[in-house]
């Protein structure tokens, strides 16, 4: 139904409405269709009070129009078929399918990015964003992964803070042999989305890749390196294969001394999210236990940081009514950039930390804002390093393929779970080269049916 909605009227739309003419007084006219993943009736609200402060201040309305990820794509090529398009669309940065179909408008992408300063926007956002030497979007915000740690059971333990993939993997069944409880609770369950997110996220801190220009890649020494490490990770558990509730819950529950996990879990630490509960013997008691008690580590190899997490991005389609569709989007990015990573801050780390004025305006801001519905913000509960350290971890998001040929291809193979589906190999005691090296043959084939 929202995909229908969402096609069939809107008003801002590149559609015959709107046209996106300036009036007489050279200003934008018309109005601006706004697709949002965040569909939640919260942040729904939350994203329409911030859109008509923006209609108080330009006169140009706007519609905010809740559209799922997953449902954007057909939606714009259907609403592009039609000649009726939104203006601008919050979305991942995997690009290169809309971009080879003509859909996104990377003149109008590039003009927001110049106008609020390339240079204020997190470096590695924009490359992701970047295919064939121009912007095809422009970066709003993002997550990245976390390894969670208690700080308590590594001390009782005499193990230092791991870092590297092999310190971890050894940490994690140190842990499992010597405490008796889970070393390590992170997606390993063979064939689903949250292993493959696993897979990438550790197999990228031995620097292994997916593909590279063209070539795959998979089956090297560090991608093979990296299996073997994931294969002790994943023996640490005391609970067998998990998937991302799983291994939440056991974490949450004191049952594991390492998670990894988005920064979604910041508000969940603090026993602010009530579908996720703290369960912990030690939580009844003390509801900072947590808080407490956690580490995190952002960037788990200085020496090569490279952390797995995403991006959202404000596109700009094709036969979109350019001009209000530029000034919402700078407006979204600048005055009412605070109030939008507002809506779920946890999970929302800005990509323009700042301005020309202050270079971390926003950075800061964000790290004040509070956490699911209360007052208590990153800052107040973890301290002003995390936040710093998360903007940092923001500029070693790292990801196969993004921002290169190869995307597609490893969206393929991610969407497919072309590499989860060789983890019982890997579990059951094959090599790890052997593993890879079938992983390789897997998305070899990907790649020949792609053309």
């Amino acid at each position: 139904m929202l995909t229908v909605a969402a096609c069939s009227g809107g008003g801002g739309g590149g559609g015959e409405s709107s046209g996106g003419d300036a009036g007489t007084g050279g200003e934008p006219t018309g109005s601006v269709t706004f697709w949002t993943p965040h569909v939640q009736p919260e942040r729904m609200a939350a994203q329409q009070a911030i859109a008509d402060q923006f209609t108080a201040e330009t006169g140009i309305e706007v519609e905010v129009v809740a559209m799922a990820g997953a449902d954007q794509d057909q939606a714009l090529v259907t609403g592009a078929a039609s000649g009726n398009v939104p203006d601008v669309v919050l979305h991942a940065p995997d690009l290169s399918a809309w971009q080879t179909q003509g859909l996104v408008d990377s003149d109008a992408a590039t003009a927001v990015i110049e106008s609020l300063g390339a240079d204020t926007f997190n470096q590695q956002a924009l490359d992701f964003i970047n295919i064939d030497g121009a912007y095809q979007a422009v970066p709003a915000d993002g997550w990245v992964h976390l390894i969670v740690y208690r700080a308590d059971l590594l001390d009782q333990a005499g193990l230092s803070v791991p870092t590297s993939l092999d310190e971890l993997a050894t940490a994690a069944q140190t842990i499992h042999d010597e405490q008796g409880i889970t070393g390590m609770a992170f997606g390993t369950q063979v064939g689903t989305t949250s292993a493959t997110e696993a897979i990438e996220s550790t197999f990228l801190q031995t620097g292994c890749q997916l593909v590279t220009e063209g070539t795959v890649t998979i089956d090297s020494a560090e991608c093979a390196q990296a299996a073997g490490d994931f294969a002790t990770l994943a023996a640490s558990s005391n609970a067998g294969q998990f998937d991302v509730t799983s291994a939440r819950a056991t974490y949450l529950n004191g049952d594991a001394a390492f998670l990894l996990f988005s920064t979604h879990i910041l508000d969940e630490l603090a026993g602010l999210d009530a579908n996720n509960p703290l369960t912990c013997a030690e939580c009844a008691d003390n509801e900072n236990f947590f808080v407490e008690n956690s580490g995190f580590i952002t960037v788990l190899d200085e020496s090569n940081p490279s952390q797995y997490g995403t991006t959202l991005n404000y596109v700009i389609p094709e036969g979109a009514n350019t001009e209000a569709a530029t000034l919402f989007v700078e407006y979204m990015l600048s005055d009412g950039y605070s109030a939008m990573l507002a809506t779920a801050p946890e999970g929302r780390i800005p990509l323009r930390p700042g301005n020309a004025d202050n270079p971390t305006e926003y950075l800061d801001d964000w790290g004040t804002l509070g956490m699911a519905g209360s007052d208590q913000s990153v800052g107040d509960l973890y301290g002003d390093e995390l936040v710093a350290s998360l903007g940092e971890g923001m500029n070693a998001v790292s990801r196969w393929g993004f921002g290169t040929d190869d995307a597609v291809l490893a969206g393929e193979a991610f969407a497919q779970n072309v590499l989860a589906e060789q983890l019982d190999a890997l579990y059951s005691g094959t090599d790890p080269q052997d593993v890879v090296n079938e992983m390789a043959v897997q998305v070899q084939a990907l790649q020949d049916d792609l053309g």
